[in-house]
């Protein structure tokens, strides 16, 4: 059955990320075409001006964060952002690498407002500063939490306020029921 409405003219995210290449030349510090979800890695430095560029460039239109997030590799920690176009029905990856001590970048809220709750997410569980966020703060775990949970390196407390955070493993408990 034929559309009524043209189809937006897609690009396919390698020819998106060669885009922000072209445009950003040694800004963009590797580029990776596996499949299914290619990517670049860009200089921290540069992500809220790529991020702009990738929002306001009309071949482009990247008009949606829809996942940002972060991940602890051990010696480094990497905010990955998938951009969508809802007008050029397209997509893309970009990844930026950040030392294990103090990560810190800017935030993308100004870019996409939907970055506001992401990366809360992403400084209370991983512990990235974004600065200039309007709400630093954590989300999901209390005010006064120390550490960040998602870190490889954290070691949870026995206690929280005088209340035990250990729990017993249904594991153990099956297999001693078992005997």
């Amino acid at each position: 059955m034929a559309s009524r409405w043209p189809l937006p003219e897609t690009m396919e995210s390698l020819q998106i990320l060669e885009r922000v290449k072209n445009k950003f030349g040694d800004r963009v510090l590797e580029t990776s075409e596996k499949k299914p979800d290619p990517f670049v890695v860009v200089d921290p430095k540069a992500i809220v001006e790529i991020g702009k560029f990738m929002n306001e460039d009309p071949e482009l239109a990247m008009d949606c964060l829809s996942n940002e997030t972060g991940v602890d590799y051990k010696d480094r920690i990497e905010v990955v952002y998938h951009l969508f176009s809802y007008s050029k029905r397209h997509g893309a990856v970009l990844k930026v690498k950040l030392p294990r001590d103090n990560p810190s970048i800017a935030t993308l809220e100004g870019v996409w407002k939907s970055a506001n709750w992401m990366e809360r997410e992403i400084f209370d569980l991983i512990g990235v500063n974004f600065e200039g966020h309007s709400d630093m703060r954590r989300i999901l775990m209390p005010e006064d939490w120390i550490g960040h949970p998602q870190r490889k390196d954290f070691v949870e407390p026995a206690e929280y306020h005088g209340i035990s955070t250990v729990r017993e493993s249904p594991i153990i408990r099956l297999d001693t029921k078992k005997k």
